[in-house]
């Protein structure tokens, strides 16, 4: 407990305004109305889970500041979800198994979307888009996610690491 005052601090605004514009990027009515994403609790974990993989993929490299930003976002999106399902009236003693359960939901969709865009592969990352957000329902949809992600993930790639970190973070238009 002592040791937790000498700790920097990570829930810094500019945190808070990264996180809020995934959230508000993630909220966007085409992803629901359009393209057929489950307008559910599930679905926009799954979109927000998407927009924090785009953004950890943008902050990975060998930086500290950069894995210890992408932490604090992490962090504070886990911090969130545990209010969310506290508000939603699940238990005190169910809350660290649903959280449990989705990190790792998260991990495998940031492993799995890794995967893909790093090879390239856009019908890799189709498949996992229409496995994790379309419950293995084949949609043009998923291909439509995809492009959008691919196309984000570049204009992500274009912005600098120092505004991110500074709470400026800009999405694609879906």
């Amino acid at each position: 407990m002592i040791l937790s005052l000498f700790r920097k601090r990570t829930d810094t605004e500019s945190v808070y305004a990264v996180y809020s514009a995934i959230v508000a990027q993630s909220r966007q009515a085409r992803f629901y109305a359009e393209w057929s994403v489950p307008d559910t609790v599930t679905g926009r974990f799954d979109m927000i889970s998407l927009h924090l993989v785009l953004l950890f993929r943008r902050l990975r490299g060998d930086d500290a500041g950069q894995r210890e930003f992408a932490q604090a976002v992490f962090d504070l999106f886990f911090k969130d979800m545990d209010r969310s399902l506290r508000e939603m009236g699940v238990t005190d003693i169910g809350v660290p198994k649903k959280i449990q359960k989705m990190g790792n939901l998260f991990f495998g969709l940031l492993a799995a979307i890794n995967q893909a865009m790093d090879a390239g592969d856009t019908t890799a990352l189709r498949a996992v888009l229409t496995r994790n957000i379309f419950d293995d329902v084949e949609t043009e949809d998923a291909a439509h996610l995809a492009d959008y992600l691919v196309k984000t993930d570049r204009a992500l790639a274009a912005q600098p690491v120092e505004a991110i970190r500074s709470g400026v973070l800009t999405f694609e238009v879906p």
